[in-house]
């Protein structure tokens, strides 16, 4: 079996089964969790609106703090963006998914993909240097932080390499691309990059206790 036919086989039915059982594993140890009684009076019962409310207001953040953050929330929308717009506009990714799951949808222009993926490589890249030249970052930073950024930005670089066919064979170039995401995968469940998925259940669940007390959001 050619490294290409591993990647496509095996690889990939083993690194989904860990994405979908690590995902659950995570989800029902939150669901599982012992919580204490609150028996005081709700303030409202808007507990759905609270959550929904507090997802949107924390998307932006808040005025008093823009202008001492806006430079690294400007890397980390344009690398989230820039991420999005390569998985789901880029077409054999979209055949990709279809494959799993029968979804598909229109595709974006090749060029205009390749330049968001450049783009997205260097918003990473800006991300990197900003932790380990940040004296508060680089003290707080641990392996997972520079693990989940190297599992993060090899799809993305082994994408942009596959695609100029610099390097290597297509195949060989391929190949890798597949096992950078497969990697990803199994990773992601486990470490900081979970919060991609857990990011809503966490500001939701706060904003259902903020509503119930009456506080501002």
């Amino acid at each position: 079996m050619g490294l290409l036919d591993f990647a496509r086989g095996p690889a990939l039915q083993i690194s989904l089964v860990i994405l979908v059982a690590g995902f659950l594993w995570r989800v029902a140890g939150i669901v599982l969790l012992r919580r204490k009684t609150d028996y005081s009076q709700p303030r409202t019962n808007a507990k759905w609106g609270g959550a929904f409310k507090l997802i949107l207001s924390r998307t932006v953040p808040a005025p008093a703090f823009r202008s001492q953050t806006l430079y690294a929330n400007l890397i980390g929308y344009t690398f989230h963006i820039g991420l999005a717009i390569v998985v789901f506009g880029f077409l054999p990714h979209i055949l990709f998914i279809k494959s799993i799951t029968g979804l598909s949808w229109p595709s974006l222009p090749s060029g205009f993909v390749y330049f968001v993926g450049v783009v997205t490589m260097a918003a990473l890249i800006a991300a990197l240097v900003r932790r380990m030249t940040h004296p508060v970052l680089r003290l707080l930073s641990n392996f997972d932080d520079y693990f989940s950024w190297i599992v993060t930005a090899l799809p993305v670089l082994t994408g942009l390499l596959a695609v100029a066919h610099l390097g290597a064979r297509y195949e060989t170039l391929l190949a890798l691309h597949i096992l950078s995401v497969e990697l990803l995968f199994v990773w992601l469940p486990f470490g900081k990059l979970g919060h991609s998925f857990l990011v809503f259940l966490s500001r939701g669940t706060t904003g259902m206790i903020f509503a119930r007390r009456g506080a501002r959001t």
